[in-house]
């Protein structure tokens, strides 16, 4: 089992930026990818960006250059810097990793808004 905590949302102006944070515990040893992920107000989850141990990274086109994607491995932490936020950017932001035997674990979510 793998616990999950999020932590960083809230509310910011367009144009601000936030920084996420996502400290992973338990059987961590078999994390192979770590991501973010979010789910807009009426809409589904969709993905923002993952990460895997060996570095290499993957980005939505709709955060690409805007957001980035990293990883503490000393500390089981993923991060996504998040700047230049948009309106379009408010959703409830996901956490998650996936072990090299195909278990997928979630965290809580956080809220991120982005509004005047």
């Amino acid at each position: 089992q793998v616990q999950l905590v999020e932590s960083g949302g809230g509310l910011v102006q367009p144009g601000g930026s936030l920084r996420l944070s996502c400290a992973a515990s338990g059987s961590t040893f078999g994390i192979v990818i770590r991501g973010w992920y979010r789910q807009p107000p009426g809409k589904q989850r969709e993905l923002v960006a993952t990460i895997t141990n060996g570095g290499g990274t993957n980005y939505a086109d709709s955060v690409r250059g805007r957001f980035t994607i990293s990883r503490d491995n000393t500390q089981n932490t993923v991060y996504l810097q998040m700047n230049s936020l948009q309106p379009e950017d408010t959703a409830v932001y996901y956490c998650s990793v996936s072990t090299a035997i195909g278990y997928t674990y979630w965290g809580q979510g956080t809220q991120v808004t982005v509004s005047s």
